[in-house]
């Protein structure tokens, strides 16, 4: 092509320096989708809450724009508790020397799903023209593969874009194109991250946000990553980066510089994976995602045994697992949730229903008579998982007879979840305290593994909280 060869670069200097990856992951989607048929909140604080109406103070965060996060809120982060942080505006009133200081205050607004599917499908539509090779994370994110569509030839001039790239490459020519047509015709901002593989590319697009572009070429991966918290590389959650800490690896650098063999007898197989990503190797292909197998989410608490303070959380998950199964168009019939006790006891239980059912309410009931169970229990984490999802067009089973408040101790459907099951080590994700961060996570996919997505032993990247997007696996 036109314009030669990137500068510095050359067949070895990374494995598969040729593939050209972009992850392009929308910045806070329901706000922005809110801002787009309401202009005048642009620049406000704004919460999108799950399970909230108007002037009430019940549900649970869905998103916060960056402008709210500045005040604490975080996605998951019960209605009741956010409010406390960033009051209403509508409450804000000059005359009053009581009332909330205007500057502090911020919009609150309930989910709208079907808009926010509506903007979405614009975004896909973009992202579908521009890449024959798309793999949709969630609502709102994405991995393309567009290695046949462009290329890291030098286009002319210096880069406009963030990152190591001194040289202005096709590649980010055409990733500029992309964000400027989701502008266009989703009315939403994206931020990309260009590089030669899946990990980087992710990293990159949470490396400038809102409305960043990263690029990161080949032959700069291993220097991009080598001062970044090792908390940055997929596959280091909390667990891990305080085993690589006591180690004395505290950066990407110090990582790709370690001995493998060592990392091998501290991590086993992970410890010379971990170590390769941090080289910046990573050979794995943009692929499709499958069906997953189930729909969960999680929140970290400071350990708790208050029961109304469980109950609020379990209620927020429960209300988002079911808008996330309605937002994929399934069914599912199985009901389960996961309670984690100081310091990593991982306690599961599970409750089948008759058929396949698409009903927020009996998610929240049942996943509120499981948490009876652990009624005085100290807990540090709480999730709810629906699983046994059905995606087939076929009408729901009829509940007649099922008690939703029924089973005592253990299942009443005939799940294995009835006993406490002891892990190691629990999922984990950081925490700021009394909110917590909220992952979900879609099991049973093909590529497990991919970045922002749980490994086997439940560690995951800490990762921009958002909306809480799509982490990979599932409970054991």
């Amino acid at each position: 092509m036109a314009g030669g060869t990137l500068p510095g670069t050359d067949a070895d200097d990374d494995a598969g320096s040729d593939r050209i990856v972009f992850h392009v992951d929308m910045d806070c989607f329901y706000a922005s989708c809110e801002r787009l048929r309401r202009p005048e909140l642009a620049d406000e604080p704004l919460v999108v809450g799950m399970g909230y109406e108007a002037g009430e103070a019940i549900g649970a965060v869905a998103t916060a724009s960056y402008e709210a996060r500045a005040f604490g809120v975080e996605s998951a982060m019960p209605i009741s508790e956010a409010l406390d942080l960033l009051p209403r505006r509508v409450n804000a009133d000059p005359d009053d020397p009581d009332a909330p200081d205007p500057d502090e205050a911020g919009r609150y607004l309930p989910v709208d799903l079907d808009f926010y599917k509506e903007v979405a499908s614009d975004v896909k539509t973009v992202l579908r023209d521009c890449a024959d090779v798309l793999r949709e994370v969630s609502v709102d994110e994405a991995y393309l593969d567009v290695t046949d569509r462009t290329a890291w030839d030098a286009a002319g001039g210096e880069s406009t874009a963030t990152g190591p790239a001194e040289t202005r490459t096709l590649a980010e020519g055409y990733a500029r194109h992309i964000k400027e047509r989701i502008e266009r015709e989703a009315g939403v901002p994206a931020s990309v991250g260009v590089a030669p593989n899946m990990s980087t590319a992710k990293i990159a697009s949470d490396a400038d946000k809102p409305d960043g572009l990263v690029v990161v070429p080949p032959g700069e991966v291993e220097s991009f990553l080598a001062s970044l918290p090792t908390a940055e590389i997929h596959g280091v959650g909390p667990v891990t980066e305080r085993t690589l800490a006591e180690l004395g690896i505290e950066t990407a650098g110090d990582l790709a510089a370690a001995d493998p063999d060592r990392l091998a007898d501290e991590l086993g197989d992970r410890g010379r994976e971990l170590y390769r990503r941090a080289r910046g190797d990573d050979d794995r292909e943009v692929t499709p995602t499958g069906l997953p197998k189930s729909l969960s989410r999680e929140s970290s608490l400071s350990a708790t045994a208050d029961e109304e303070r469980k109950r609020e959380t379990v209620r927020a998950l429960a209300a988002d697992v079911a808008r996330r199964a309605r937002e994929r168009g399934c069914l599912y019939r199985t009901i389960g949730i996961k309670a984690v006790e100081p310091p990593y006891e991982v306690n599961t239980r599970a409750r089948s229903l008759p058929g396949p059912v698409d009903d927020p309410d009996l998610v929240e009931s049942v996943a509120l008579d499981l948490l009876g169970e652990f009624a005085g229990d100290r807990v540090r984490k709480l999730g709810v998982r629906v699983s046994k999802l059905d995606f087939a067009e076929s009408d729901q089973a009829t509940l007649g007879g099922f008690d939703a408040s029924g089973g005592g101790r253990g299942t009443a459907g005939g799940d294995s979840g009835a006993d406490r099951d002891r892990e190691s080590e629990a999922q984990s994700v950081a925490t700021d305290g009394e909110g917590g961060k909220l992952t979900d996570w879609v099991g049973g996919e093909p590529n497990a593994g991919d970045a922002g997505e749980a490994d086997e032993t439940g560690d995951r990247p800490t990762s921009e909280t958002g909306d809480g997007q799509a982490s990979l696996g599932d409970w054991s």
